[in-house]
């Protein structure tokens, strides 16, 4: 059929669409137009076949223009055996052009009342608008809200005045058939000039739940992985009481929660979760500000831009109080303008003024209950307490990194378009790439997608090229091998500092004697003590011997074999140059980095050149040392295990500061004592042929006065010094007769 407009106002204003007689069956009272707008229709000896005759509310609801050619089906509500009868609609009503106004007070009553004998047994749909006559006066309405009740309570205990709200039972259908026994209700539209008095409800009317989460929503429209237990919780502690009744609310004697903070590591998806909220609410739009952008260099201007973004949500709750929408304002980068009072070097007190007025807005004395805030930080520690307590900022929500099952989920997201434009290679295991992403963040993960892509490309340019592209570009495949390399180029900045152990057993670990193995089978029970043991959630252990006697290699050694999804190395090498308060800061972000993994090892490397001791003076930086006496008797939050394996060539030292004590166990490392071990060295070093190494051992023997005790380090360094020389016994049997004369 063509769309054509009503040829008077009195056909207009029924809120029927028309069609010509026999155009459809005698017993259809219903019809869909385009499989989606649902309108009451009746038959008309004045319109000509093929036209659908609709006023010009229907055509802005629906977006129809005048002969625009439309599909239109009989509707049958009833078909599905579903109950479309309406228990309550509630309208938003204003008079039809701005320009009228009344000194009138419009009873709601009377409203309803004529209301429904005007528009009795008419289909409406949640949002659909119409024009409805009272007394002369147009209105313009809107349906907000509608509720269809279930029509066996009804039968039950007819009332034509609403329904019992004990015994009505309600199903959330988008439209519904209008009858006597609805429960009309009525509230003004934004900025309008209508008033109106009476029951705000009829009689019976229940009080509604506010439809704050959509009912089309689905998680996987966000396009988040990995966090369905934070969104879960999220929702039952910002959003469940503000979908249930005002009135159950009322008997709880609670206020909804104002505020969130999404804290944890970067690139885990906290302004992207943020950002997305907006998305699943029948709310308004989101205002998000990045932290920086609130400060100004005016006076007094930082405090009106917090102010400026509150300034829609008090409007609003000032005219519909309750029945005000929900606000949320979000901010990045909470940390930038809500550090600790106090603690800013400067003299204008400006980041104070703006914490103090965001505490005065969300729970002040003019406090708004529909305002929701969602903060952000990396830093939770550096937020002010008074933003963090109960009524402001009071649901703390970390943000962490995604276990597998999630990790799963986020290259599913990021590889979609490759599988659905089948460039994905059917040998990409998105499982065996989960289990391969152990501490990568959902941004690393991103990256990783990104790079594979770029190694699939860098196979379609054009040989002899820079910028041309291969002519079989149109089958380009993004493969495993790709995804591999990507994870080589892209490491995770929280998990294995790999690249630095390896560095410490770049030799491996020569077993020249029993003492080795079994320190490395000790390091074994440790781990195993630490993954299993229900009462030690964390171990300490101290290797201590001679310089060069291959402890850090044992530590490093005994981490890597852990296979613990984080293992990071503290060692003064990477804090040169750095103050103390720095390395303090340092050394305590590794330990609070490891409590967010289920099991961590943490390798503290030198450990008395950590603490700055040396022998002239002697001095030793007592803060840091207090440091790590608490950070190694801190034991780990509930569910998380740590190994701590600590280095050391000075134990008299550790004894006199009182720091052996700190650890549950010991290791000694020994040195190199007798030729016999010595052998198994060369042996493994492949230096000598078996001729010259039994004369380098008898020569070695024959030294007098040589004490033998040399570490496995010093050793492998003369192996490679003799390597270079065209004598090599001589160089190898006179350098360690030195050594060991010292």
């Amino acid at each position: 059929m063509n769309i054509k407009p009503c040829p008077t106002d009195d056909l207009a204003l029924t809120n029927y669409v028309y069609v010509a007689p026999g155009q459809l069956d005698p017993s259809c009272h219903f019809i869909l137009v385009d499989d989606h707008f649902a309108f009451t229709v009746r038959p008309d000896n004045n319109i000509p076949r093929g036209v659908l005759v609709t006023n010009g509310m229907h055509r802005k609801w629906a977006q129809f223009s005048n002969d625009q050619p439309v599909v239109v089906m009989p509707y049958d509500p009833y078909a599905n055996g579903a109950e479309v009868y309406l228990g309550l609609l509630r309208l938003e009503i204003d008079y039809r052009k701005k320009s009228v106004a009344s000194s009138a007070d419009w009873d709601t009553d009377q409203l309803a009342q004529v209301f429904g004998i005007s528009f009795i047994n008419q289909i409406f749909t949640s949002g659909q608008q119409f024009v409805f006559d009272f007394q002369g006066t147009q209105f313009l309405c809107r349906v907000m809200e509608l509720e269809v009740v279930d029509m066996d309570v009804l039968k039950a205990g007819r009332s034509h005045h609403g329904f019992d709200p004990e015994r009505t039972k309600y199903n959330g259908a988008p439209r519904g058939i209008l009858m006597h026994q609805t429960t009309v209700e009525f509230t003004k539209a934004h900025n309008s000039l209508i008033r109106l008095k009476g029951s705000k409800k009829a009689s019976g009317a229940r009080s509604q739940a506010k439809q704050l989460i959509r009912a089309d929503f689905k998680f996987e429209d966000l396009g988040i992985g990995g966090l369905d237990d934070e969104f879960s919780a999220i929702f039952r502690r910002a959003f469940a009481s503000r979908i249930f009744p005002p009135s159950i609310v009322e008997k709880l004697g609670v206020q909804h929660v104002k505020g969130l903070l999404l804290y944890g590591p970067p690139g885990t998806g906290k302004t992207l979760m943020a950002r997305q909220i907006g998305k699943m609410l029948n709310a308004k739009e989101p205002k998000i500000i990045s932290g920086p952008e609130v400060l100004s260099k005016f006076v007094g201007q930082s405090e009106e831009n917090v102010r400026k973004l509150f300034a829609d949500a008090e409007a609003e709750y000032k005219s519909k109080g309750e029945d005000s929408g929900l606000h949320i304002i979000i901010f990045d980068e909470l940390d930038a303008i809500c550090k600790q009072r106090g603690s800013r070097g400067d003299s204008t007190g400006v980041g104070d003024s703006v914490v103090n007025q965001l505490l005065a807005k969300m729970d002040g004395v003019e406090q708004l209950n529909n305002i929701l805030i969602i903060g952000m930080t990396n830093r939770k520690d550096m937020i002010d307490e008074a933003l963090l307590r109960p009524g402001r900022l009071e649901v703390h929500m970390e943000v962490g990194l995604p276990d597998e099952n999630g990790r799963q989920q986020i290259l599913k997201i990021h590889t979609a378009k490759m599988r659905e434009s089948k460039i994905l290679d059917q040998d990409v295991s998105i499982s065996e790439l989960a289990e391969l992403t152990k501490n990568y963040s959902g941004a690393e993960i991103s990256g990783v997608v990104k790079a594979a892509s770029s190694y699939a490309f860098s196979r379609h340019i054009k040989v002899g090229t820079v910028a041309g592209v291969a002519p079989d570009v149109e089958n380009m495949k993004v493969n495993m091998s790709d995804f591999l390399s990507a994870l080589e180029e892209v490491p995770p900045a929280f998990g294995v500092s790999e690249a630095e152990l390896q560095q410490l057993v770049q030799n491996g670990i020569i077993p020249f004697a029993r003492h080795i193995d079994s320190i490395l089978k000790d390091g074994v029970l440790y781990v195993d003590q630490v993954r299993q043991s229900a009462h030690t959630p964390m171990v300490s252990i101290l290797l201590h011997g001679a310089a060069g006697s291959g402890k850090s290699a044992l530590a490093a050694t005994m981490a890597i074999e852990s296979a613990f999804p984080f293992i990071k190395l503290i060692s003064p090498e990477t804090m040169v140059g750095m103050t103390e308060n720095a390395k303090i800061n340092e050394i305590n972000k590794v330990f609070n980095d490891s409590y967010k993994s289920p099991l961590s090892v943490i390798v503290i490397d030198n450990i008395e050149r950590l603490l700055d001791w040396v022998d002239i003076g002697p001095r030793f930086s007592n803060a840091i040392l207090q440091a790590l006496l608490v950070l190694l008797k801190k034991p780990p939050p509930k569910d998380r295990r740590l190994l701590i394996i600590a280095t050391t060539s000075q134990r008299s030292i550790l004894k006199q500061m009182d720091m052996i004590d700190a650890f549950a166990s010991e290791i000694q490392v020994p040195t190199i004592t007798s030729l016999s071990e010595i052998d198994i060295v060369l042996q493994k070093m492949e230096l000598f042929n078996e001729q010259e190494r039994s004369d380098a051992l008898i020569e070695l023997g024959t030294v007098e006065n040589m004490t033998l005790s040399i570490g496995i380090k010093k050793l492998l360094m003369v192996i490679e010094m003799a390597r270079q020389d065209t004598d090599k016994v001589s160089k190898f049997v006179n350098t360690i007769s030195d050594l060991c004369r010292r």
